[in-house]
């Protein structure tokens, strides 16, 4: 069902879960259509969450803060622009900085985040972060959880114990290996170059997870998000195949197990970031394919679900 030369057709078949029985919509929040659900002087920022994780996308004036105070868990900061954000990141063990095209993860507790030079900044957390779960525009989504996915539980903990961990988002492309992905105990990023003018109608990519969602977040341009929910016995679960129309910045929640692609259709650029959480073992047991595995361990239970 990928496309063209999709490098996704050599993983590992999904293991075969239980049969659903009900099926959830997908959750939309357009950033671009709605007032920010926090605002000062120095900052906006749009929250929206699917059943796992948050996202939390700011535009920052330089000498804004932004502060997490007993975070739960550790979460990732994604700067997604070449001449974007410059920010330092502050925990009681150290700092570090960050600029560019770049990804972090940042350790559960206090954090803070200064803006040195303004700019877009992504947030993932997860759902453990009850007061941002509060904040966000799509919350009535879930309301009720999706019976489809995956109960959390964070990977191990990241080598080398508790520090900032920042990487750049610029590696080039390398033949046989599927975008550019980084990992740490609880989220995953997808960090692509986007593609410029329309993609092609007949090389589109529709697939399907098990029990996980994933998460897109379209950071340039315009997509149609393409959803297909399966047929069961009970009609009265069916969900009518979805066409939804995005521009940037917005965030498409993709439930499981919907068969999914989404489509760029903006004359100029359209780039989106995938995210996923907990980390995809498809993408990590692929050698190679997570440019920091070295750092974050993956589970060694032999009874999780390879998805």
């Amino acid at each position: 069902m990928y496309g063209r030369n999709d490098l996704r057709t050599t993983l590992a078949p999904q293991a075969n879960g239980p049969a659903p029985t009900s099926f959830k919509h997908a959750s939309y929040a357009r950033f671009y259509d709605q007032a920010p659900q926090e605002s000062t002087e120095l900052v906006d920022t749009w929250y929206a969450r699917g059943q796992t994780m948050v996202v939390a996308y700011s535009v920052a004036q330089p000498g804004a803060v932004l502060e997490r105070i007993a975070q739960p868990d550790e979460y990732a900061i994604v700067l997604p622009d070449d001449d974007g954000a410059e920010i330092e990141i502050e925990i009681a063990e150290g700092r570090a900085t960050m600029s560019g095209r770049a990804v972090a993860f940042v350790p559960a507790g206090d954090s803070r985040i200064v803006v040195r030079k303004g700019g877009r900044i992504l947030r993932l957390l997860t759902t453990r972060a009850a007061d941002l779960v509060a904040k966000t525009s799509n919350a009535g989504d879930y309301a009720q959880p999706d019976p489809n996915v995956a109960p959390f539980e964070p990977w191990p903990d990241p080598v080398g114990g508790r520090r900032i961990r920042v990487y750049p988002g610029d590696v080039a492309p390398e033949q046989g290996r599927f975008g550019r992905l980084y990992r740490g105990s609880t989220i995953m990023i997808n960090f692509g170059d986007g593609r410029p003018g329309p993609r092609a109608p007949d090389n589109l990519s529709p697939h399907h997870h098990d029990d996980f969602e994933q998460y897109s977040i379209a950071l340039d341009g315009d997509y149609i998000h393409h959803l297909r929910w399966p047929w069961i016995s009970d009609s009265t679960q069916w969900i009518a195949d979805d066409h939804e129309r995005c521009l940037a910045p917005s965030v498409a929640v993709i439930p499981p197990p919907t068969t999914h692609t989404s489509q760029g259709i903006g004359d100029g650029l359209n780039r989106l970031i995938d995210a996923f959480c907990p980390p995809r073992r498809d993408f990590s047991a692929k050698p190679g394919w997570v440019l920091n595995a070295a750092d974050y361990p993956m589970p060694t239970s032999t009874g999780e679900t390879e998805v």
